[in-house]
């Protein structure tokens, strides 16, 4: 379970990212008593829905 400030650092972000990432429900999060908890496999998760696959070169036609 990551803090808010430990899932920012780990995505090299301000804290306001995962802030706003939580209030769109764009990342689980658990809430214990006032405090907000990420479980790390939905901070790769996330990470890993955002990697975007490199577009494989085109063949070159002979001229």
């Amino acid at each position: 379970m990551l803090t808010v400030e430990e899932a920012a650092e780990r995505l090299n972000t301000s804290v306001r990212f995962p802030r706003r990432l939580i209030e769109e429900r764009r990342i689980a999060f658990i809430h214990v008593g006032r405090n907000v908890r990420i479980p790390e496999a939905a901070l790769e998760a996330f990470i890993a829905a955002g990697v975007v696959e490199p577009i494989a070169p085109r063949k070159r036609r002979a001229a």
